[in-house]
């Protein structure tokens, strides 16, 4: 599939959900997740909330063609970037919990996606414009984090607990997280832009191959992350199709965060 503006990412992703839903895919996981995300970046476009609406718009459809780009090639034949190899080839692994299903895709359309759609966006001496609109998709970002993280806790009951017990302290390291890989993706960006292609095909492939290790290790943590995490699972929900619904919903529905201090 080939987006041609934000809303035709909006649709593409929805669909991903709705097919993900009907086979009990995981891959609607992320799916859901991005699709909520890139509906709040459509929001804040038609809210003039950024400097060029018309640019942002360019700059998601190049972003989420990223993400069609791999899902279609691993459909076909399981090929596409590395960081997509990982990131897909855990679909089907049962012990996987839910929020790292979530944050390997995060990694592979952050680590990598991102820098190259933003410097095909804004080409040249043109990225630096493009900084301030940059940054505040990571308002947004963070603000739908925390809405799937909720949801991930109605369908993940020791995850949930820990939620409490650490007083949301996991939210405040992935927002930080998720933040600061944006802040490297906006630098390969601007390296990115300055490039020529024999340039960019060196530096594109680098950035897969990081990513493709961060991806190994969110996927098989060591010491004694692993043993915690499969007591995680062991409390999740296995219905997939119930929680690509619940995940898809987590922007619509009321927040526990609301009316607290």
């Amino acid at each position: 599939m080939a987006a041609e503006n934000i809303d035709d990412v909006v649709d593409g992703l929805a669909g991903i959900v709705r097919e993900a839903g009907r086979a009990g895919d995981r891959v609607g996981y992320f799916a859901a997740l991005y699709r909520q995300v890139t509906v709040e970046v459509r929001t804040a476009i038609h809210g003039g909330l950024f400097d060029d609406g018309a640019r942002m718009d360019r700059f998601d459809t190049l972003f989420g063609n990223r993400y069609f780009d791999a899902y279609d090639a691993w459909r076909r034949d399981q090929s596409g970037p590395r960081c997509w190899r990982e990131t897909f080839g855990l679909l089907d692994d049962a012990d996987t919990v839910i929020v790292q299903h979530l944050l390997l895709g995060v990694n592979a359309h952050i680590n990598l996606d991102l820098a190259i759609a933003a410097a095909r966006t804004s080409p040249g001496e043109a990225i630096h414009a493009l900084r301030r609109d940059f940054l505040l998709i990571n308002d947004i970002l963070g603000r739908v984090v925390l809405e799937v993280q909720d949801s991930v806790g109605a369908l993940s009951p020791l995850m949930s607990l820990l939620d409490q017990v650490g007083a949301r302290t996991d939210e405040r390291i992935l927002d930080f997280s998720v933040r600061q890989s944006r802040e490297e993706a906006w630098y390969n960006a601007v390296l990115l832009a300055g490039q020529n292609e024999e340039e960019r095909e060196a530096t594109i492939e680098r950035l897969d191959i990081r990513a493709a290790v961060l991806a190994r290790l969110l996927a098989r943590p060591g010491g004694l992350v692993r043993p915690a995490l499969q007591l995680i699972r062991s409390t999740e929900s296995d219905d997939v199709p119930a929680v690509i619904t619940h995940l898809d919903n987590a922007m619509e529905r009321p927040s526990a965060r609301q009316g607290t201090g």
